[in-house]
């Protein structure tokens, strides 16, 4: 690997991969369509305009690189007009993949997701053969992210040096968005949360996410999925683990599923009225029903995955929300 094409670095699961790039002295492009972020203008990295959904506005960004990390998606679980999340996702994964098979660039990761994988009601732990059907994927960002993941697989297929890594829910510093997973903890540390619903995640190290891909880059077989992931909790585990971090007390009300999906659609509903993102995003109720756990065991065994611990992870995203004014409330 000489140099390496990472796509979505202003996004936290990007920023990492470009990071732990740079942290292993490789040189490092990264895609953009604005201004870099402060944290990301830090990077030793060389910056490349484009706009995925733009063909032709791609081919200067990978001239000169070996190696491509196609981490950027638009993620949102609600948009006014859900054609966005498929032209960025479905169609900028098509540009970009095959742009970069035809350059003969050696080696692609592609960023894919959980989200593609079927998931249980009963706390059944998924792995890559877990396959789902498009009729199963729940709201429109993860059907981009399914629909994407197939075209990987397809290009794969024809010869394209593609490797999928899926991570899980992925936490730590510098989520500045926050990612939906950031968000409970923010909320969990402004009070907001006086109840919990039932249901599960699996939650991982951003770092290890990004040690993951480069990973992939180096050991992984091409056309095959990888789940890059690590504990499986509990939504009441993961908010009791924040309170000992914190000192704040976890909620003990677990909200019945009706109010939370009334909750939902009575967000939507304003949602569509003032063109501004729902409070409480019906997909995100629709999928909580559903428990989100994994196993990342062909990971750690085909490419060396080794995650580190998550609590230790969860103190380290809180200690950044709090260094950098997320948290506003009262002690």
């Amino acid at each position: 690997m000489q140099k390496a094409l990472v796509t979505g670095a202003s996004g936290f699961v990007g920023y990492w991969v470009a990071r732990k790039l740079c942290e292993r002295g490789l040189a490092v492009k990264v895609l953009l369509r604005s201004k870099p972020s402060a944290h990301l203008q830090a990077l030793p990295v060389e910056i490349a305009d484009g706009d995925l959904r733009n063909r032709e506005s791609l081919k200067n960004a990978l001239q000169g690189c070996d190696t491509l990390f196609h981490v950027a998606a638009h993620y949102s679980l609600w948009e006014k007009d859900p054609q966005v999340l498929y032209d960025s996702n479905v169609g900028g994964t098509r540009n970009i993949l095959s742009l970069a098979a035809e350059q003969n660039i050696s080696k692609i990761v592609a960023t894919s997701s959980v989200a593609t994988l079927r998931c249980f009601s009963d706390g059944k732990i998924a792995n890559e053969q877990s396959y789902a059907e498009l009729s199963e994927i729940i709201g429109h960002y993860k059907k981009s992210k399914y629909l994407a993941e197939k075209v990987a697989l397809e290009l794969a297929q024809e010869g394209a040096p593609i490797v999928i890594v899926n991570p899980s829910a992925p936490i730590g510093p510098n989520d500045v968005k926050p990612t939906p997973t950031g968000k409970i903890i923010v909320d969990f540390l402004q009070g907001k949360m006086p109840a919990y619903l039932d249901t599960g995640l699996n939650l991982v190290a951003v770092e290890d996410v990004a040690e993951g891909h480069v990973l992939a880059a180096e050991k992984g077989r091409v056309g095959e999925r990888y789940i890059l992931g690590n504990q499986n909790l509990r939504l009441i585990e993961i908010l009791r683990i924040l309170a000992e971090i914190s000192g704040k007390k976890a909620p003990k009300i677990k909200m019945p599923y009706w109010i939370a999906y009334l909750a939902g659609y009575v967000s939507e509903t304003i949602a569509n009225l003032t063109n501004k993102p729902p409070a409480v995003p019906l997909d995100g109720v629709r999928m909580a029903k559903k428990i989100m756990f994994f196993d990342s065991t062909k990971a750690q065994q085909e490419l060396g995955f080794s995650p580190t611990s998550v609590q230790s992870a969860l103190e380290r995203a809180v200690a950044w929300f709090q260094d950098n004014g997320y948290i506003h409330s009262k002690k």
